[in-house]
């Protein structure tokens, strides 16, 4: 399994996470560990050992598990247990254990395995009317993708990124966030008021509240027959169970919920107020060390510098990697799911993410890859790395996660999530103002076989920006702790614009492949 439990923080803070159910037979200390994050508002963070976001896994993992979860939403639509049935025959559970322990084969095997169950879901009868997938921003859009896929319908994920000419269908707030606003922006505004059925896709449910407020705002708007939540897992207590059954009694509309793993956390009353001592205490030793020349490199925010601020530019002596950069392709293929993503979409994607694997497994230049993607851009680099993990031998290892918003205490311990943080200025021109992102497990710490030889950073087009590469920025500071630097652009899609020339007019013109010098 992990290996990081959770206990470092339950030991410090009295966490603690109880199974009740699993449609999968995995405790939930199996598909979650706990790391404490800067927010005032919320003190932990459940870190996915199956999502990829903050922890690089095996790409097959991410997407078997977002599969998995799409196939259990088939058995909700149908009111029946097929698929949960047929997952236990066909030794998901196993399957999934395996890989998560490191296994060799066995992400491949999972993948293969949950892809079988599809046999299942065709003999469920479909649900009347048209469905359509909404994922979260910025955790669980490409999840959202995953389970719009494994149900082969439309699909839609909110964006914390304005879009010049593109009206919003709704918003909502997240309000235990860092950033908290959420829009739709769907090409077609007929995507979500056409549809008698929506699937709301998020990493992980705790009270609730975001999913009441989307529903709350969906249903405003245009009012619907049903609702299904879905979520890697469930921690909904009573109390928010039922103010979820309240809310389909007062519009008027079923609400579903479906989890791979469904539990408990048990939270300290007293945790809000004592999660940043904990934090400042582990910072400031940190700092100490540092200064006396003790901490060794990577033992917290990558040797850096604190964590929050951004990174120090890079020197001579500290850069290693060579960089290339490249556009992923030069058609208009939908990259991803901000304003809307059909079926036809996806099968385009797939054939261009394998194409552009093919292209990169021969510019590898050791056997550890990490693919990164930013933010929200999630599913393209999902696939990406799926299709690598095909293209290269099976003496190289890739891995799959994506930069991030969220501040978290980073630790390199081995019982403990979140082992180093690089942390980097926004690089994107958000909304929001600029700002520190960050990019958890990217630089390896003291243990010096966590280290990748290749990172491939994939960004859209908009966040292609001289920010990127500046000193300090993104692909500087990931380039400290890796061989080779392979950016990946992306075009952006955006309404009534050409993909290609959506891209900044700042970033100026992408090669296919070209190297910059190495200090």
């Amino acid at each position: 399994m992990s290996g990081w439990t959770g206990d470092w923080v339950s030991a410090r803070l009295g966490v603690g996470l109880t199974t009740d159910r699993s449609a999968v037979d995995l405790p939930l200390g199996a598909l979650v560990g706990l790391a404490l994050r800067r927010n005032p508002r919320r003190a932990h963070l459940l870190v996915s050992t199956v999502l990829g976001k903050h922890v690089p896994t095996d790409p097959r993992i991410v997407q078997a598990a977002g599969t998995l979860l799409g196939l259990l939403v088939t058995d909700v639509l149908a009111d029946v247990t097929s698929v949960a049935d047929a997952a236990r025959r066909a030794g998901v559970t196993q399957a999934l254990t395996a890989a998560l322990a490191g296994e060799p084969g066995a992400a491949e095997h999972l993948l293969l395995v949950v892809d079988g169950l599809h046999d299942a879901v065709t003999e469920a009868p479909e649900a009347e009317g048209a469905t359509v997938v909404v994922g979260y921003a910025e955790t669980a859009t490409a999840l959202g993708h995953c389970v719009g896929a494994a149900l082969g319908v439309p699909s839609l994920h909110s964006t914390r990124r304005p879009v010049a000419g593109v009206t919003p269908a709704a918003g909502f707030a997240e309000e235990h966030s860092h950033a908290t606003e959420h829009l739709l922006l769907p090409a077609d505004p007929g995507l979500l008021a056409d549809a008698s059925t929506l699937v709301l896709v998020d990493d992980e449910i705790s009270t609730g509240k975001t999913v009441l407020n989307t529903v709350r705002a969906l249903h405003a708007d245009s009012p619907r027959d049903r609702y299904v939540v879905a979520a890697l897992i469930d921690l909904r207590s009573a109390a928010d169970q039922e103010r979820f059954a309240a809310l389909g009694r007062e519009i008027g509309a079923r609400v579903d919920v479906v989890a791979l793993t469904s539990g408990t956390i048990t939270l300290p009353e007293d945790v809000l107020e004592r999660a940043p001592v904990v934090v400042a205490e582990q910072s400031a030793q940190q700092e100490l060390q540092r200064a006396d020349g003790t901490d060794e490199v990577g033992r917290a925010d990558s040797g850096t510098g604190v964590e929050g601020a951004h990174a120090a530019p890079s020197t001579p002596e500290t850069r290693r990697a060579a960089v290339t950069r490249r556009t992923a392709w030069e058609d208009g293929v939908r990259e991803g799911g901000r304003h809307g993503f059909s079926v036809e979409d996806e099968t385009e994607l797939q054939a261009r993410a394998v194409a552009l694997a093919e292209d990169l497994a021969r510019e590898l230049v050791g056997p550890d890859v990490l693919v990164l993607g930013f933010e929200e851009l999630m599913y393209a680099p999902l696939l990406v790395g799926v299709a690598l993990t095909a293209a290269v031998s099976d003496d190289v290892r890739v891995r799959y996660s994506t930069t991030t918003r969220s501040p978290v205490l980073s630790l390199d311990d081995p019982g403990y999530a979140i082992r180093t943080t690089v942390t980097f200025p926004a690089h994107d021109d958000p909304d929001d103002g600029p700002g520190p992102r960050f990019a958890h497990n990217v630089a390896p710490g003291v243990d010096a076989s966590r280290r990748f030889t290749d990172i491939v950073v994939v960004v859209d087009a908009p966040a292609d920006t001289p920010e990127l590469a500046a000193p300090g920025g993104l692909v500087d500071v990931v380039a400290q702790h890796c061989d080779h630097v392979h950016v990946v652009v992306v075009p952006s899609t955006t309404p009534g614009v050409s993909p290609v020339t959506a891209a900044r007019s700042t970033a100026g013109p992408h090669a296919t492949s070209t190297e910059e010098p190495t200090p």
